[in-house]
């Protein structure tokens, strides 16, 4: 078993919050933003343990960047949010 550092984003959608992984494009809601995070990780140990069934679990780690070794790392580093504003003809 290696240990996997990601980034958990939280968002508030009506009475609902949502928790996002970035690297690995999971999601997960729940009522509280500690019920969310909870089902992130159920989310994220039920999606590698399937994918470790069916052998694809390395090749998917690796298309989202990051690299095995003792730890599983990412060959990049979360820096931040920017809110930016864009002009949009509709």
């Amino acid at each position: 078993m290696r240990k996997i550092d990601i980034t958990t984003q939280i968002w508030r959608k009506g009475r609902c919050f949502l928790a996002y992984c970035p690297e690995l494009d999971f999601i997960s809601q729940g009522k509280t933003l500690y019920e969310a995070k909870k089902n992130l990780m159920e989310v994220a140990e039920i999606q590698f343990e399937e994918m470790s069934k069916k052998g694809t679990l390395y090749d998917y780690l690796a298309e989202c960047g990051f690299k095995i070794g003792k730890k599983i790392n990412i060959d990049r580093e979360f820096v931040g949010f920017e809110r930016t504003s864009y002009k949009v003809a509709v």
